[in-house]
C-alpha cells in the first residue's frame, strides 16, 4: 500500500503536539510490511525529525520542498514562521496572514525561502499508474489551491484525507463538488489526531454525501453526532 503525507512536519517528534502526528500513528499501527511511505515536508527544520520518526520503516521516502498549485509559477517562495512557534514551527506558512492568526507579534515573525515543486509535477514523477491508498494534506492555508489542482482523473487516489478547518464555506463546498465529480464519498474525520481532518474515499455513497453537506454549515461540535450515522464499509 501506498501513504502520501503532505506537509508532515517533524512526524511524532514534535513535543509542541505532544509528541502525536495523525499521520504517523495511522501508518504505524497498520500490519502492512509491504507499505511504501511517501513524505513531503517544506520546514528543513523538521528533516532530521521526520528522519529520525520514520528511521524504522524501510520502505520511506522524505521530501524536502513545499508543493504548489499550479497557479505558482516561482521555483521558490517565502514562508513565514513566528519564533514563538519553535522549534517546529508547525504554523509555517506561505500566506504571513495565516501565522498572524495565531503569533500577533510581527517583530518575532520571520521567513526563509522555500524550493516549491507543483502538486500534478510531484504525483506525476512519484505516482504514475500508481494506486495511492491514503493521501493527506495539512499545508497550512495552501490546502485549497493544491486540493482542487490535483488530476483525480489521471490520479488514483483511494482515501483523501484534509484539514478543514482553514476552508470557508466556499472552498468547502467546491471542494465537495470536486469530490462528488470523481465518485468520492465522505467518509468521516480524517487521520489527524485532533479531529481537523475530513475523508473522502473513491466510493459512491449517497447517504454520506447527504450528512457531510450538513456538516459543511454546522459547528465542529456536532460532527460527531452526524459522523454516527455515516455507512463506512
Amino acid at each position: 500500500m501506498i501513504y502520501v503525507h503532505i506537509g508532515a512536519g517533524a512526524g511524532d517528534l514534535d513535543a509542541g503536539a505532544h509528541f502525536r502526528d495523525g499521520f504517523s500513528e495511522f501508518v504505524k499501527k497498520n500490519d502492512d510490511q509491504n507499505k511504501k511511505i511517501y513524505l513531503v515536508e517544506a520546514n528543513p527544520s523538521n528533516i532530521s525529525k521526520l528522519k529520525e520518526s520514520w528511521k524504522d520503516y524501510r520502505n520511506v521516502e522524505i521530501f524536502n520542498f513545499a508543493i504548489t498549485s499550479s497557479k505558482q509559477d516561482e521555483k521558490r517562495l517565502k514562508f513565514f514562521y513566528s519564533l514563538d512557534d519553535a522549534p517546529h514551527y508547525q504554523q509555517f506558512s506561505n500566506d504571513i496572514e495565516h501565522v498572524k492568526k495565531i503569533y500577533k507579534d510581527l517583530d518575532r515573525i520571520k521567513f526563509k525561502y522555500i524550493d516549491c515543486v507543483k502538486i500534478n509535477d510531484f504525483l506525476d514523477k512519484n505516482f504514475n499508474n500508481e494506486i495511492i491508498n491514503f493521501f493527506s494534506i495539512d499545508i497550512e492555508g495552501m490546502d485549497y489551491d493544491v486540493i482542487q489542482d490535483i488530476n483525480l482523473k489521471k490520479y488514483e487516489i483511494i482515501n483523501f484525507s484534509f484539514e478543514h478547518l482553514h476552508l470557508n464555506i466556499y472552498q468547502k463546498i467546491e471542494v465537495f463538488k470536486k469530490f462528488l465529480k470523481f465518485n468520492y464519498s465522505y467518509n468521516g474525520s480524517g487521520i489527524d489526531h485532533n479531529d481537523f481532518d475530513w475523508t473522502f474515499r473513491k466510493k459512491k455513497n449517497i447517504w454520506n454525501n447527504i450528512i457531510f453537506f450538513f456538516l459543511i454549515f454546522i459547528s465542529k461540535k456536532h460532527y460527531r453526532f452526524l459522523n454516527k450515522l455515516l455507512q463506512t464499509k
